[in-house]
């Protein structure tokens, strides 16, 4: 019989980001730029968010408007300029996104979503989004982007390298220098066409090289 600790660690290992970043992985996720082939099977991306109403429905789904609160086409334009700005940023190498063109621009996006300081009974202290309207939920996407950095794991949230791929993915290596969401797939994918790609250049220059005189 496996163990209660045994079946949390597997749960544990199979989550694809910690628990209090699912939120945000979730919502820069929600737009699929997916377009390998994987097994003879074209993978087929999608936004979970194209429409006002799928954004309404994503967000009560996540507990994030309440029950009969409408949205408007001006939320759904803050909403995906939000997501388009983190997206941007989650694509910048952790180095580069102190200064950066990406990070004025989710600043900008973030500014719609306002976050207030919230004491807790016991005397702790949360951030939790302002209420200003309908979209003000969405802001705790901006409360675990804080928390992420806040404990050090902004770093690891990252985009996977793949043109092909895009997707967000959490880099659980210990030194955090994975490039890829899944080295057997989008890694192993890279790597091959790296490797047909160096062949054709060596081939026909090997093919070219004069014999020398006897």
């Amino acid at each position: 019989m496996v163990s209660y600790w045994c079946r949390m660690a597997a749960c544990r290992k199979q989550a694809p980001v910690p628990r209090e970043l699912s939120l945000l992985y979730e919502f820069a996720n929600s737009l699929d730029e997916r377009r390998f082939v994987q097994g003879g099977v074209p993978h087929t991306a999608g936004d979970g968010l194209a429409s006002v109403g799928a954004l309404q429905a994503w967000m009560r789904s996540h507990g994030l408007l309440e029950i009969g609160a409408r949205l408007r086409r001006g939320d759904h334009e803050k909403a995906m300029e939000l997501r388009s700005a983190l997206r941007g940023f989650l694509r910048l190498a952790p180095y580069d996104r102190r200064t950066s063109a990406d990070a004025a621009r989710l600043n900008a996006a973030a500014a719609n979503f306002p976050l207030i300081v919230e004491i807790l009974e016991g005397y702790g202290v949360q951030l939790q989004p302002q209420c200003r309207g309908t979209l003000s939920g969405l802001g705790k996407v901006l409360v675990d982007l804080h928390h992420a950095a806040e404990i050090g794991n902004l770093d690891r949230l990252k985009t996977c390298a793949s043109d092909e791929c895009q997707w967000v993915f959490y880099d659980r290596s210990k030194p955090a220098t994975r490039r890829w969401c899944s080295s057997a797939l989008c890694g192993n994918r890279e790597k091959t066409r790296a490797y047909r790609t160096r062949q054709r250049v060596e081939v026909p220059s090997l093919r070219a090289r004069p014999l020398s005189g006897g």
